[in-house]
């Protein structure tokens, strides 16, 4: 009977210590608004597989995509409540900080080692942006070159965006961006889209091709012309209040990890840049090249304002422009 309670005892210690451990483990929670398919989907779920090998019995990172956490503005609010430790913006983050409206310039960032000697030249600028508003970029990761869908017409140049109505994203540069061009732009969340298109109350969009896939824009829409009119990064954010509460080594962790996974996200987003425009074209949407140099040549203006309206706008062009030249 002794024997019979030692070992009960024993094995409800054992519990409680288990419980104990679970109960301490941290739940890092990573929020996104990319679809199942997406490089968004696919870029915070190699994060989380590998994070999560390394930190053990630490900590779990929990990936929340198809905005199941909030649109990106949201997650920007719930990274500083702590509600969610992990965000992906794209170009949201022009409107939370001017600098990065350098990267809403049209044709800007000519490919993706252009992108990698900004970042390496120039990431001290962005990351002490981000931490004046309270946030930590942990690595540089991608949205995508993005190119228009549109249900009235093929874009081939920029007089064929008149009077187009345009979903953009929550960023000023692009707005003035597509006005310049003659269309009529209007900032929504992503998660609203897709409806927007089907009931006609949106012409059009503009995404990358993974984007355009995931969301099945293709099933709303009759023409892609591809542009590629401006490269988004996209931002691994944190809090930095936030994030400096946690445990030293699992900082480390997260840091090392986010920025190892960035060669992953590149590769992926390569493939998938060839891999779904012949999945777009075998769905039947319409697809066309539009003339690169006719927006190139509309796009001064865009440069002219930016230059002359945010503080050091000029020369943060310039140098993201010089850095482009051994492409």
């Amino acid at each position: 009977m002794k024997n019979l309670i030692k070992a009960l005892a024993f094995s409800a210690a054992l519990t409680a210590m288990a419980t104990a451990a679970q109960a301490e483990k941290l739940i890092l929670k990573f929020g996104h608004v990319g679809n199942p398919g997406s490089l968004f989907s696919a870029s915070a779920d190699e994060f989380a597989k590998r994070a999560n090998e390394k930190l053990g019995d630490k900590a779990e990172v929990q990936v929340f995509g198809s905005s199941q956490l909030g649109n990106d503005r949201e997650l920007l609010q719930k990274l500083k409540l702590g509600q969610v430790q992990f965000a992906l913006p794209s170009s949201v983050m022009s409107s939370i900080s001017p600098e990065f409206g350098v990267f809403e310039m049209p044709y800007i960032i000519k490919d993706r080692d252009h992108m990698m000697r900004v970042e390496a030249e120039m990431g001290d600028t962005f990351q002490k942006a981000a931490q004046s508003k309270g946030y930590r970029i942990l690595a540089y990761w991608e949205n995508g070159f993005r190119h228009i869908t549109n249900n009235t017409r093929p874009i081939n140049k920029p007089e064929d965006l008149a009077g187009l109505k345009l979903r953009t994203p929550k960023g000023e540069w692009r707005v003035k961006m597509f006005q310049l061009y003659g269309a009529n732009p209007t900032p929504m969340a992503f998660s609203d889209v897709f409806t927007a298109l089907q009931t006609g109350v949106m012409d059009g969009q503009e995404n990358p091709y993974a984007q355009i896939w995931s969301a099945k824009f293709q099933e709303v829409q009759k023409y892609l012309s591809i542009t590629g009119h401006v490269y988004t990064p996209a931002y691994v954010l944190v809090s930095d209040s936030e994030f400096a509460k946690l445990p030293e080594d699992v900082q480390k962790t997260l840091q090392e990890v986010a920025k190892d996974t960035q060669a992953y996200v590149y590769e992926e987003a390569a493939r998938l840049e060839t891999d779904l425009l012949e999945k777009l074209k075998a769905g039947g949407i319409s697809v066309n090249e539009a003339d690169k140099d006719a927006f190139i040549k509309a796009s001064q203006p865009v440069y002219d304002e930016f230059g002359s309206s945010v503080e050091g706008g000029k020369e943060l062009t310039e140098k993201v422009l010089s850095l482009g030249s051994s492409s």
